[in-house]
Order: structure tokens, then sequence, then C-alpha cells
């Protein structure tokens, strides 16, 4: 199925996907930081050297899952998802622009902290540097492959389940794990989520059709429903789950104490209130059912 170039490659959707990509493509060539990749460079700093022209190309390689504290490292999100994008199209128009890019962006732009079916034409109200920089991102690419007459698509996935998978769901499985997780009210509250080899499902169609979409599980399982899938794979018994009162008291007290502490209050927000997102664009245009997350996802 022709010449690939996958970005951030040695990252965690990577690790998930690169098999099953390499199955489908003649060629699947990296770009990254990890020395097993074919091309290393560091494409915040830096506009690589291409010696091919690729068909595909999937722009994975960003920056995410950290909270920055200093103003360098608010700054390295926007060196790593805008700048790094912006010296990656310098580089495909020397070596010759491909028929059709996938950027992989995040629902974080819309600025969401809670709410129900969320479409793709929710306003792009993400403030923090990881969401601008994505935003940022997303503009230039738009005006780029315009320009170039190159097939664009974005998707904007949940949560991403997959072995070792980071952010929110794999300190879940750590705190699982190590007996420091508690379950607040039960779980009740619903998150989107995606499997990560569901993106790898979808590269043919979107290479033909492009455009923008979210990309997530249509079951959107509760805390609950996580909680007691990872249970069960660790051998652990389910966590305690504690009243809402009692962990707002310790969302207080973690509120004086700062980053160190295990929730405050943006936390317990995050945990207790449903986010969900709609799918039915991805679903309808790429002729795609996700698969679901409960029934496969192995930690």
């Amino acid at each position: 199925m022709g010449k690939l170039l996958f970005t951030g490659a040695s990252g965690f959707l990577g690790n998930n996907i690169k098999p099953l990509l390499q199955d489908e493509y003649e060629m699947v060539h990296t770009l990254g930081l990890s020395e097993d990749d074919d091309v290393r460079i560091n494409l915040a700093s830096s506009v690589p050297e291409l010696d091919t022209r690729y068909d595909l190309v999937l722009h994975a390689c960003g920056k995410a899952h950290t909270e920055p504290r200093t103003e360098a490292e608010r700054k390295s999100f926007y060196d790593v998802n805008y700048q790094g994008t912006v010296n990656l199209c310098a580089a495909l128009e020397k070596a010759g622009v491909p028929k059709s890019l996938i950027f992989i962006s995040t629902v974080a732009v819309y600025g969401c902290e809670s709410g129900e079916m969320i479409t793709e034409n929710h306003p792009l109200n993400g403030n923090t540097p990881y969401a601008e920089s994505k935003k940022m991102a997303e503009a230039y690419l738009t005006g780029w492959c315009a320009q170039h007459n190159v097939i664009l698509s974005i998707i904007r996935p949940s949560l991403i389940a997959g072995v070792n998978a980071p952010g929110n769901l794999g300190a879940m499985v750590r705190g699982i794990k190590t007996g420091r997780y508690l379950s607040i009210n039960h779980g009740k509250a619903k998150k989107s989520v995606l499997m990560a080899e569901d993106i790898a499902r979808l590269i043919p169609k979107l290479a033909e059709v492009g455009g923008i979409y979210n990309v997530c599980d249509s079951h959107n399982p509760t805390f609950g429903e996580l909680e007691h899938l990872i249970s069960a794979q660790l051998g652990k018994k389910a966590p305690v789950s504690i009243p809402y009162w009692f962990a707002n008291c310790l969302a207080l007290c973690g509120n004086l104490l700062g980053s160190k502490a295990p929730i405050n209050s943006l936390k317990l927000k995050k945990i207790t209130e449903s986010l969900t997102f709609s799918n039915e664009k991805a679903r309808k245009a790429l002729n795609w059912e996700p698969l679901d997350v409960l029934h496969n996802y192995k930690i």
C-alpha cells in the first residue's frame, strides 16, 4: 500500500500500532529521537533531510501528559507540537509532498473538563500549552495541505488504551497495582476511550477521504468499569470506593499542598464528571466501527 513515514513511532502509540502498519505498507520509515528510528532527529529544532518521497505521512510526534511548571516547559509544547510540524512540512517540500497526511491531534483542543457527546463543531476553547500548540499545528497543516494539494486528516483521540498506556489510564493501572488507588463515588463518571490499534485500522480510509474526526469507543465506559477490568487482569480486588464528600475534603487539602498531592480539586473534577465525545462523524464518513475497549484492552 505504498510508502509510509511515521513520526513519533517510538512512543506509546507507535509501540502499539507500528507492527500493524508494517504488515500493511510496503515500506514504513520512522522519524524521531530513538536510536531505532530510521531518521533520527529532533523535529522541534531541526528540519530533517529526507531521501524518499512518501505516499502517506502519519504525524504522531508530540509532547503531552505533563503539567508545565516553568516557562521553558511551557515553551517545549510549542517547540515540539507546532514548530516540529512546521519543520516536518519543510522537509516534505524538499523530498516531495505526500498524497496524504494524517495528524494525531487531541480532544484537549475543545478545552472541556466535562460534557456529553461533544462533536467536532464544538469551539476550540483549549487554552493549555498542550491544547494551544495542537490547535496551532492543526491550523498550519490545514493551510499547508491546501496549498500543496495534500489530503489532510486530523483525528482527535480521546483517552487512548493500549499496552503501557500513559496519562490517566496509566496512573490508574499503577495505582491499582500498588494498592494506592481509591475509587470515588463508585466510579460513576463516563469517559471516552479509544483502543490504540483503532488508529491503525482507520489509516487506509483516512488517507483516501481526509477530514477532522473525534475518534473513540462507542460505549464510553465508566471509571468503575475500567477499575474492575484492570483489577481483574492484575488479580487484585476492586478498589475501595470513598464517598464524594470525603474525596472533596482530600482535594481541598491537596490544593494547599501543591503539585505533590495525589489529588486536588481539578483532578477530582476530572475523575467525577463525565467527559464523552461523539464518534458519529467518523463512523459514518469512514465506515468504521470502533473496538469495544472493555473487551479488547489488555494492560
